[in-house]
């Protein structure tokens, strides 16, 4: 079975929740993680700094590196790119996490809740994603993988919160259009999401209680997914939009108990955005 041992990942957003998982479970096979995000110093509201994260990847098995990264600034992305580059020696695996959320309508949008929310999730995945190509083009199995939204037009996917639907999709177009140009480079794109809930701080932050969580299933499911992806051949498999259930059910799992709380059934978990 494939595994990710001495690759490098380079992970925004990687402080907490789905980044964090996804770069354990790499870790566990003995990857380089490059934790990009922005939390140096403990947040009053939210868990885990980029030093939490990368003691909980050395004690997963593998070599961390935090950087503090707003994916916003062109010269900060290019800096980490370069010292990701020279202490592993190469980047391997780009996975676009970093993501701003706010599930409101039009006329309950602040222009700098809609600003943050597109530089965060569209300009900063395309800016990390051109950064990221040069050295890609150097590794021999590259990847991107944008946690962002399978490309369904359907207007109820809009029509309660515009301005992070075309946030989010705009992550996608990034996958549809560079997995077509950067193909016979043999880099993969390709776009992962959620088919419930997953139960991070975004639930918090939107107002989910204990109740609401806990019908939440858990981030490693969308490591344990993320981990197939990324070990698939890069030249063979690109532009797809994966649901996280199915990527794993196509591996062979079947039971899927362990990524849900205890107490709660299937039938009991939220769906999630845009599934």
């Amino acid at each position: 079975m494939a595994d990710l041992a001495g690759k490098t990942l380079f992970i925004t957003g990687a402080s907490r929740g789905i980044g964090l998982a996804i770069g354990k479970r790499a870790a566990a096979d003995g990857a380089n993680v490059v934790i990009a995000a922005k939390t140096d110093k403990p947040h009053k509201k939210l868990s885990g700094t980029i030093h939490s994260a990368a003691a909980e990847i050395e004690a997963a098995g593998g070599r961390a590196l935090p950087l503090v990264v707003d994916v916003r600034e062109e010269a900060v992305v290019e800096a980490a790119m370069a010292e990701a580059a020279r202490v592993f020696g190469g980047i391997d695996i780009l996975v676009n996490n970093a993501s701003a959320i706010s599930l409101t309508g039009t006329l309950e949008t602040p222009m700098k809740r809609y600003d943050l929310m597109h530089q965060i999730n569209v300009r900063g995945t395309y800016l990390c994603s051109q950064k990221a190509i040069p050295y890609l083009k150097k590794s021999d199995n590259p990847h991107v993988l944008n946690l962002s939204p399978p490309l369904n037009f359907e207007a109820h996917w809009f029509s309660p919160h515009v301005a992070y639907s075309m946030a989010k999709y705009g992550m996608s177009l990034c996958v549809l259009g560079m997995a077509d140009e950067f193909k016979k480079a043999g880099i993969a794109f390709n776009a992962l999401w959620p088919r419930t809930a997953i139960a991070t701080a975004a639930i918090d932050m939107i107002g989910g209680g204990a109740d609401i969580r806990k019908r939440c299933r858990k981030v490693e499911i969308m490591a344990d997914a993320a981990h197939v992806i990324l070990t698939r051949t890069a030249r063979e498999f690109t532009g797809n939009f994966c649901i996280d259930d199915e990527v794993l059910r196509e591996a062979g799992v079947t039971d899927f108990a362990k990524y849900r709380h205890e107490g709660v059934d299937e039938a009991d978990l939220l769906p999630d955005f845009f599934v």
